[in-house]
């Protein structure tokens, strides 16, 4: 009981002694708050941008892997150059790979056409920036595209080569401007005349891409009239079971070695990409910048616990009079080190939860401004109070030493 008592005195009395020094314990605040925040405000923001990198790329479609060729092509100055001649994939190697492949998964076929072309509707023309792909009835669902209007295409239109189109919504809004009805009107790609049955969704420019700059077409007709030499072909496989992705790689990649008769000793001669790839590196880049705001939020604190101090030990200084009269009247050493420990404490504290607020604030800013959601890093806050009382201990340790140890004559005495 006696413990106590003399704990909520030694409070009463660190709280009094804050109040009289109100502007330098203001000071002290605002450094280790200015700390704080650039630590959970950054770190906040960073989470927020990891989530929504994170959920992009789950709408550019989550848990698929692709297969392609090996082929990678190099700039160097104004030459472009094969690093190695992999061969490329054929139609008639992805087709069989669609029909042999029996892991419960959706395996769609697709084929690059163009990147430069025009599409026409009535008088109006695009830019010749649209890109045009070959496809089959799966791949909306592996390349994390929906339909906004209209349907998807059929296999059968697939398969008959049928003049149909789905097309990005930007490209719609390009075309059709403010009308509401866009289905089955018919739109001039290249020498053909194809007729949209949809539209699809819109996905955004992040990434840098022009996701909603697009016609998908049916592959058979690409095939016809967008032939040129060696197309390679893509293959895009979507597992039932996300947990199953790793497993379906390893499947996908055994059967498609057999496919392209490579022997046991051959090299892979395919890449086979998961689309989270991307996403991987980008995040791990971004704890470079994670690593960077916590040491330029430590130093900040190292800044504050040295002003902590000072104001402390100068806290020392002025109250000599006042710890004589304490110890005079029976406070102990360890009393009075508890009291000094209290006041960089709660000052340590106070700067912890004013810098949090404003760092879940300011990092939350930055998420509502990428459209992510709004984040509470609990880690990050607990991180901060530990920070806080760490710093206000090594900081108060030193003058609550030195308080203690005066001797109660001399602290009398002094003037």
């Amino acid at each position: 009981m006696k413990s106590l008592y003399l704990l909520r005195e030694n409070l009463r009395i660190s709280f009094q002694s804050i109040r009289s020094n109100i502007l330098r314990t203001t000071l002290t605040i605002l450094i280790i708050a200015i700390g704080i925040l650039a630590l959970v405000g950054t770190l906040t923001a960073i989470d927020a941008i990891k989530a929504s990198i994170s959920s992009e790329f789950t709408r550019m479609g989550a848990n698929t892997f692709t297969i392609q060729s090996r082929g990678i092509r190099v700039r160097i100055g104004g030459k472009r150059i094969r690093t190695k001649n992999h061969s490329h994939i054929t139609y008639q190697q992805a087709k069989r790979f669609k029909e042999e492949f029996e892991f419960p998964a959706r395996v769609s076929i697709s084929v690059f056409a163009s990147y430069n072309s025009t599409v026409k509707y009535e008088s109006i023309k695009t830019n010749p920036n649209i890109r045009i792909e070959g496809v089959d009835e799966n791949y909306i669902h592996t390349a994390g595209y929906d339909i906004a209007r209209g349907r998807n295409m059929t296999v059968t239109e697939v398969h008959g080569s049928s003049n149909v189109v789905l097309i990005g919504s930007k490209l719609a809004k390009t075309l059709f401007g403010d009308k509401k009805n866009h289905i089955n009107e018919v739109v001039a790609i290249g020498n053909g005349k194809y007729k949209v049955v949809g539209i699809l969704v819109e996905k955004g420019s992040s990434m840098g891409g022009r996701a909603d700059d697009i016609c998908l077409l049916p592959l058979t007709n690409v095939r016809q009239y967008f032939a040129r030499p060696q197309m390679s072909y893509k293959l895009n496989v979507q597992p039932n079971d996300p947990k199953m992705l790793s497993i379906c790689i390893s499947e996908a990649e055994g059967i498609f070695r057999v496919i392209r008769k490579l022997h046991i000793s051959d090299e892979t001669d395919f890449n086979l990409n998961k689309s989270d790839n991307l996403a991987s590196m980008m995040i791990e880049n971004i704890q470079y910048v994670t690593v960077a705001a916590t040491v330029v939020a430590i130093i900040t604190l190292f800044g504050a616990a040295i002003g902590l101090m000072n104001i402390m030990l100068v806290s020392v200084s002025e109250r000599t009079r006042e710890i004589g009269t304490r110890k005079a009247i029976g406070a102990t050493s360890k009393i009075i080190k508890q009291q000094f420990l209290f006041e960089s404490i709660i000052i340590g504290q106070l700067g912890g939860i004013i810098g949090i607020i404003f760092g879940i604030i300011v990092g939350n800013l930055v998420s509502v401004s990428i459209g992510s959601q709004f984040i509470i890093p609990w880690v990050w806050i607990l991180g901060g109070v530990v920070l806080c009382l760490i710093v206000s201990l090594l900081s108060g340790l030193l003058p609550a030493i030195k308080a203690s140890k005066l001797d109660p004559i001399i602290a009398l005495r002094y003037e």
